[in-house]
C-alpha cells in the first residue's frame, strides 16, 4: 500500500540556504486583484479565473498573476511587488509575509487551514520506465541522474527534499542517515533548475533518468503528449500548497480565495492533476 506522509515543513526548510530574488508583476487598478502564485499553478489557473468570472463576485473583477519559484515570490512581494492574494508551495513563505505584516497571523483559520491545493511528491520517469525506477532507493544507485528544482527558490524542492527526508527517518533511520541519504541523492543531481516549471521542462527537453516533481506536473506533462511516466513511491508526501488574501488586499480578494477552495475550482484543479482539498 502506498503511505502518503502529511508533514510539516517549517522546521527542515528552515535549515535549507535561501538565495536568489526575483521580482512579479502587478498592478494598481482597483478592478483588477494581483495574484502572486508559483510557477506551477499557471496552467490550472486560466480555467478557474474564467469560472471565477462567471460567478456574482466575479463579475467586472480582472485578475493580474504573477508565477515564478515560491520563494522567489515570497521574497518579490516583501520588496514591495504588488499582491492581493498570494498562492505559494509552503507553509514557510506564507509566513515570511506574515513576519513583515503582509498577511494576518490568521490567515489560517479558514475551512482548509489555508490550503488550497494538494499533490504528492512522485518519481517523473521515460516512458515505459526503461531504469525500473520504483523506489527511493533507486535514485541513490550509481549512474543514476536525477532533476530536482533548486531549493533555495523553489517550494516543489523544498518538498522533494522533505520527502527523501521523510522516507529515511519515517522508515526507522536516523536523522544522520537521512543526511547522508540526501547528500548522495544530490550527488546524483547534475543541475538545479530554479523553479517546479523549469525542472519539468529541463527533464523532458533533456536526457537525466528520474524527475523529482509533484504528481500535478507528472500528470500536466503526460495530458500534453510527453513521452514520460511517473511513478507514486511507496512512501511519499502530501504537499498542501497555502494560500491567503494580504494585510492590504482590494476588494474581491477575499471572494476569489473562497472560490479557489470551492467544489467547482477543485474540481478544475483535479482536472489538471491536483488532488482536492
Amino acid at each position: 500500500m502506498k503511505k502518503t506522509i502529511k508533514a510539516s515543513v517549517v522546521g527542515l526548510t528552515g535549515m535549507l540556504a535561501l538565495t536568489a530574488c526575483t521580482s512579479a508583476g502587478g498592478t494598481s487598478s482597483e478592478n483588477t486583484l494581483s495574484l502572486v502564485a508559483f510557477s506551477v499553478m499557471e496552467s490550472a489557473n486560466d480555467p478557474v479565473y474564467e469560472a471565477f468570472a462567471e460567478t456574482d463576485a466575479g463579475t467586472d473583477i480582472e485578475l493580474a498573476p504573477s508565477y515564478g519559484a515560491s520563494g522567489d515570490q515570497a521574497r518579490a512581494v516583501i520588496a514591495g511587488a504588488d499582491a492581493d492574494i498570494v498562492h505559494l508551495s509552503l507553509e514557510p513563505d506564507v509566513q515570511k509575509l506574515v513576519d513583515e505584516g503582509l498577511v494576518a497571523e490568521d490567515w489560517k483559520d479558514t475551512p482548509t487551514n489555508g490550503i488550497a491545493t494538494t499533490s504528492a511528491v512522485v518519481f517523473v520517469v521515460r516512458e515505459g520506465n526503461p531504469l525500473g525506477i520504483e523506489s527511493w532507493d533507486d535514485l541513490v544507485k550509481p549512474d543514476i541522474e536525477i532533476v530536482t528544482p533548486n531549493p533555495g527558490s523553489s517550494g516543489g524542492a523544498r518538498w522533494n527534499i522533505l520527502a527523501a527526508w521523510a522516507h529515511v527517518v519515517g522508515n526507522g533511520g536516523t536523522e544522520a542517515e537521512a543526511e547522508t541519504y540526501i547528500s548522495d541523492l544530490l550527488a546524483n543531481t547534475p543541475a538545479l533548475p530554479a523553479s517546479a516549471r523549469e525542472a519539468t521542462s529541463a527533464f523532458v527537453e533533456g536526457d537525466q533518468d528520474v524527475l523529482l516533481a509533484y504528481e500535478n506536473e507528472a500528470i500536466l506533462a503526460k495530458q500534453n503528449g510527453e513521452a514520460i511516466d511517473y511513478v507514486v513511491p511507496p512512501d511519499t508526501l502530501l504537499i498542501e500548497n497555502p494560500a491567503a488574501v494580504t494585510s492590504e488586499a482590494k476588494d474581491g480578494a477575499e471572494e476569489f480565495l473562497d472560490f479557489v477552495v470551492s467544489a467547482e475550482a477543485q474540481e478544475i484543479y483535479a482536472g489538471f492533476g491536483f488532488r482536492p482539498v
